[in-house]
């Protein structure tokens, strides 16, 4: 679901795009975030808790709240609710801490 028209917002929109989401190909604009773009697919659970593995969906939007941290193009921790959305990405769902890369 996404926000067509605001009576004062305006939503200028790039170009539709394909990307994937754990080997699902999903369409969204350029530029917007994954999040957004996720959402707008109808996924709502972005990750799940590290201890009980509880469902965890769109809260921040800031990127302050570690709930959106997924591995975009095999880099783990992206914060998707601030990371633009660009043709081709392969967008998965990090499972536990992700990887930390070496130097």
């Amino acid at each position: 679901m996404r926000i067509e028209k605001h009576p004062i917002l305006d939503f200028a929109r790039g170009k539709k795009v394909k990307f994937t989401f754990d080997g699902r190909e999903i369409t969204g604009h350029e530029g917007e975030t994954i999040t957004a773009a996720l959402v707008a697919a109808g996924v709502l659970t972005l990750s799940k808790s590290i201890k009980l593995e509880r469902p965890r969906g769109f809260f921040c939007g800031i990127g302050r709240c570690s709930s959106c941290y997924m591995v975009v193009n095999g880099v783990s921790n992206v914060r998707a609710c601030v990371t633009p959305l660009e043709k081709g990405m392969d967008v998965n769902t990090q499972v536990g801490r992700g990887e930390i890369a070496s130097c």
